[in-house]
């Protein structure tokens, strides 16, 4: 069976433990899962609705309802019942409500509740739970106690809906082929697959249509599809038919959970402040359109190779849980303070252990990072401690602590800009002589000391007429060789200058990285806006943007690292380069620009829209060029022969410079400045 990616379908991460492996009573060789027989608990379970699993066996009974203002409620399944899912057996996600006291599996009143209003009992302990995983007593299916009090107000209670009943190969719409059952929990099913019509792999979740959640579901995953943010893991389809719901979305096998790089180690700090920066854009975004996640763990934030962080299950994942919370956006936001405080300091922020990872002391409370391990980023820490939940207490400052997406943004937005890490030069190894320049190869026939081999006389020097002759001549080609190179090399620097001054409105006085002094005529002009040339649809640093219009040469929007090839690592997505559309705010006179580069060998051309372009996006929409496309130094001076009237004016990157890590291409643009005369 193929290997499952980390970024598969989110659903084998119930809780906060490691997703589960397949056990061998659960699926058979096409990829169906077993299932036991719970009639008799179904029985059993319907007469006993109105109390949470586990009453008659002593279990404490929890009050009803939600704590208020803990980050979310989870529809699962009585954690200490040995007829649950395996994958349902997992500790349910700690979280901390805004009393600042943990919701998770060591409170004494658990505040997550199902869809049904019910509360289910104090969950095991986390090591519990792994030794009935370990020994394989766990079952198969969830229990009737579970399914009953799982059922949403309104639905009519009764036996629960199985999932559907497929397997590997079957085609969903004639078009989805499954190959391979990544989860089965709760009704609903969840598969790797295969779009055959545009020939990609997708993620599809399963359930039936007369599961209590499948409205919901529906519902969440039409919400989700219409927000279109790049930063989100993308719905594709969401469908009813032939009794059944199912919800497709993006595969990304190339991505990598947070999870999976926490176990390595804490993040950079550049990495870190990317992670939770990238993270509040996006649920800004969802909390505008209404939207929230209230699942927002580390196996649901994921890094591309290009370096882009991106959110999965968006508001699908909790309605596929039944999860729910009456302050949505605050349980959001405290999650992402969660995300960052196990980025500095590979610890979660809670006293259970969650996602492979270690809680913090029991009877201690929330620790600052910093204080939790040494070199922590300062503003970083506090920025954590601002958007948890911690008994009123804010950071050090007394800032006030952030209750939305939007105050988490402005509050990122304020601290001093983390540059990445430069890369760490490795010394080439000391060279070592081998052993025939030592003179060591000879050795004598007993075995004994290296005998070197002798030295023989260089032969004499020409010294007849015809070795002089020969002399004379040769040195004489070296001489006529040496000086047509030199004439070769200055006419090609020559035609290099004319050819640049040849270009449509461009003369002569550019200086491209070669050292000579341009004079350009015009002043300054002012630059409306900037935004980034993502002819995809996706951008690389569109917060870096304005870094390069803000007048200060010393910052920078710099692009990630790509691999292998200078052409942004010869991504499908970025074949026509990337680069900055300038926008002067009406249509200028321009007569020159005058271009600071993050670093030197940047292969660009500038090109400007035409007078009457609006909102220009495409390559094609700017066809005046202004300079040819060539290998350019750290700055870029040029002034053009005649004025272009123009409003959008585009510098455009091909290709990058390498850096000193081989195979790793890194460009950017400090600083733009377009000149001309205010029209």
């Amino acid at each position: 069976m193929a290997e499952r990616s980390t970024a598969a379908v989110d659903v084998a991460d119930n809780s906060g433990d490691e997703p589960l492996p397949a056990k061998a009573e659960q699926a058979t060789a096409d990829g169906v899962a077993r299932e036991r027989d719970t009639a008799n608990e179904a029985a059993d379970g319907a007469n006993r609705t109105s109390e949470p699993a586990g009453a008659g066996d002593g279990a404490p009974d929890a009050p009803p309802g939600r704590t208020p203002g803990a980050p979310g409620t989870e529809s699962g399944t009585d954690d200490e019942n040995p007829g649950e899912t395996a994958e349902d057996t997992e500790r349910a996600e700690p979280s901390r409500g805004p009393s600042g006291k943990s919701s998770g599996t060591d409170t004494e009143k658990p505040s997550t509740t199902d869809s049904g209003g019910d509360t289910d009992p104090d969950p095991k302990p986390g090591p519990a739970r792994a030794a009935d995983r370990a020994s394989g007593t766990e079952d198969t299916e969830t229990s009737a106690d579970t399914k009953s009090s799982s059922e949403s107000p309104g639905e009519p209670s009764g036996k629960p809906s199985q999932p559907p009943e497929l397997h590997s190969g079957h085609k969903l719409a004639g078009r989805y082929r499954l190959e391979e059952c990544v989860t089965r929990l709760d009704g609903f099913s969840s598969w790797r697959a295969v779009d055959e019509k545009l020939r990609r792999a997708v993620g599809v979740h399963l359930l039936p249509a007369d599961h209590p959640r499948a409205r919901s579901v529906l519902a969440a995953a039409r919400s989700s599809a219409l927000l279109g943010d790049p930063r989100f893991v993308q719905v594709l389809d969401a469908v009813e038919e032939n009794d059944l719901v199912y919800v497709v979305q993006e595969w990304l096998p190339d991505a990598t959970e947070l999870t999976a790089l926490l176990a390595s180690g804490p993040l950079e700090v550049h990495d870190a402040y990317q992670m939770v920066s990238q993270v509040a854009q996006a649920m800004t975004a969802a909390h505008r359109e209404g939207l929230a996640h209230l699942r927002l763990n580390p196996g649901a934030v994921l890094r591309t190779s290009s370096g882009q962080w991106r959110v999965r299950g968006l508001a699908v994942n909790a309605a596929l849980r039944g999860i729910t919370s009456e302050a949505p956006q605050r349980a959001d936001v405290e999650a992402i303070g969660a995300l960052l405080y196990a980025a500095l300091t590979q610890r979660w922020p809670y006293e259970s252990d969650a996602y492979g990872l270690h809680g913090l002391p029991k009877g201690m409370g929330l620790i600052a990072p910093d204080q939790v391990r040494a070199g922590v980023h300062r503003g970083l820490s506090e920025l954590a401690m601002r958007a948890l939940v911690n008994d009123g207490a804010t950071a050090s400052r007394q800032d006030p602590p952030c209750t939305t997406a939007e105050d988490l943004l402005k509050a990122i937005s304020a601290l001093p800009r983390i540059r990445p890490p430069e890369p760490a030069f490795t010394a080439p190894p000391e060279y070592r002589r081998t052993a025939y320049q030592q003179g060591a190869y000879r050795r004598a026939a007993t075995g004994g000391p290296a005998v070197p081999a002798p030295v023989e006389p260089p032969p004499p020097p020409l010294q007849s007429r015809t070795g002089r002759v020969l002399k004379w001549g040769v040195s004489a080609l070296l001489i006529a060789a040496l000086g047509l190179g030199s004439w070769q090399l200055a006419d090609a620097l020559l035609d290099r200058g004319k050819d640049a001054g040849a270009e449509p409105g461009a003369s002569g006085t550019h200086d491209g990285g070669t050292g000579r002094k341009a004079t350009l005529d015009g002043k300054p002009l002012k630059i409306d806006s900037a935004n980034e040339f993502a002819p995809s649809g996706s951008g690389i640093q569109e917060d870096q943007v304005p870094l390069a219009v803000d007048g200060k040469k010393d910052t920078a929007w710099v692009t990630p690292y790509y691999q292998g090839y200078a052409n942004f690592g010869n991504l499908p997505n970025r074949q026509e380069g990337s680069g900055i559309i300038v926008d002067l705010g009406s249509v200028q006179d321009v007569s020159g620009f005058d271009l600071d580069l993050y670093r030197s060998g940047q292969k660009l051309e500038v090109l400007a829209a035409g007078a009457d372009a609006s909102g220009p996006t495409a390559l094609s929409d700017f066809p005046q060029r202004l300079t040819k496309l060539n290998t350019v130094g750290s700055t870029l001076k040029q002034a053009l022969s005649k004025a272009v009237r123009t409003r959008y004016v585009l510098i455009h990157i091909t290709s990058l410079p390498p850096e000193r890590t081989q195979g790793r291409y890194r460009g950017g643009i400090s600083e733009i400045k377009v000149l001309g005369t205010s029209s």
